[in-house]
């Protein structure tokens, strides 16, 4: 009987390992990558931005010119505005913008953060799809400080909504930057908006919330703790790499070489093909890269499965009401042939394209994450 007994906790402990790790599979998704912005070198602020998912997120360079009508795809009482300046994004599953600028050198990111909570909807205030967010402040801000004015003094609601075909909800933050080097990353905690607002919030990662990673760095030396630096996949771990590296680029002689330097540091803080974790979803490898000079609004990219990195120049497309929307086809341009990637200046590379549809958010108690 002892035997049996036995035999049978075994087979119990291994079906409620198997659940837990299904569990956290299923209801624990993660879009685990990295935001820094160096804004300190003295000759170009630039913003890197590190791409992780568990799949190719398959997305495109788009340029958006002026005057596009949008709304905010929330359902009742969702937000309507016409874009007032042009962009330059990337978009995952073409469904939702998770990088760019626009022509006035704004940058929005939007990244993974598990404790997002949106509250459930409240269709007194205007709603806005998670996936459009990014959009909203590229098309109606020219700097960091104007978009959190418009936040505080004109509250809306983010809406959550399930990640193209990949049936997980999104829980996500978002950060701003802007040619003068301000910073501000905007989270949703208990159903509340939280704003950081400080040209020395530099890098951004995913767990734990900001104020958390900022409480964590403190245990590290060079940021008066005893610890030395940690070197594991989780994200809390990234922010402290990626600020201590960031405080360690040299001052660059060229703009050139803030690209150069600050692809270094993305490189350093990024996860490698194979490294993925069923127990912590939030380690994924780094699909792709990205650096853009804000100061020159300056596009730079770089796909994990090229040898090569494109740039695209913003200024060099025409944005004025009523000029085609235009794409760069990354999944064929990034593999024309076997031996050759496209490679270097893409500006020209782009074709005129019917504009792509946003993810709609869910509307309703489901809503919140």
């Amino acid at each position: 009987m002892e035997n049996i007994m036995i035999i049978f906790n075994r087979h119990m402990l291994r079906t409620v390992f198997m659940l837990t790790v299904l569990t956290v599979l299923f209801t624990c998704p993660a879009y685990p990558c990295t935001r820094v912005l160096w804004n300190n070198n003295g000759k170009a602020i630039v913003v890197g931005r590190n791409m992780d998912w568990f799949e190719d997120t398959k997305g495109h360079l788009w340029v958006l010119p002026r005057g596009i009508q949008r709304d905010g795809r929330a359902g009742k009482n969702s937000l309507t505005w016409t874009a007032k300046y042009g962009s330059l994004i990337a978009t995952a599953y073409d469904s939702m913008t998770v990088d760019g600028l626009n022509e006035k050198g704004l940058n929005a990111n939007m990244l993974w953060l598990t404790e997002s909570d949106y509250g459930k909807r409240d269709e007194s205030l205007p709603g806005i799809s998670f996936s459009l967010a990014p959009q909203y402040f590229l098309d109606n801000f020219e700097t960091v400080d104007d978009a959190v004015r418009f936040v505080q003094t004109k509250p809306f609601q983010v809406v959550a909504g399930p990640i193209a075909s990949t049936n997980k909800i999104s829980s996500v933050h978002f950060s701003l930057a802007d040619a003068n080097g301000d910073s501000a990353i905007i989270e949703y905690i208990n159903g509340k908006t939280i704003i950081h607002h400080d040209r020395s919030y530099t890098v951004m990662t995913n767990s734990p919330p900001f104020s958390e990673q900022l409480a964590n760095l403190k245990q590290y030396k060079m940021f008066g703790g005893a610890k030395d630096l940690p070197g594991d996949e989780k994200p809390i771990d990234r922010f402290v790499r990626a600020v201590r590296y960031l405080e360690s680029l040299p001052k660059p002689e060229k703009i050139r070489n803030t690209i150069a330097y600050l692809l270094s540091l993305m490189r350093n803080v990024s996860q490698p093909f194979g490294i993925s974790d069923p127990l912590r979803p939030y380690v994924s490898p780094t699909r792709s890269r990205s650096v853009i000079n804000l100061t020159k609004r300056i596009y730079f990219f770089e796909s994990t499965n090229s040898a090569n990195i494109i740039w695209v120049y913003l200024d060099k497309f025409q944005l004025k009401e009523g000029s085609p929307v235009l794409k760069l086809d990354l999944t064929n341009e990034l593999d024309l042939v076997d031996e050759f990637d496209l490679v270097g200046d893409a500006t020209e590379k782009f074709n005129q394209s019917k504009p792509f549809e946003f993810q709609e958010g869910i509307v309703g108690n489901q809503g919140h994450r």
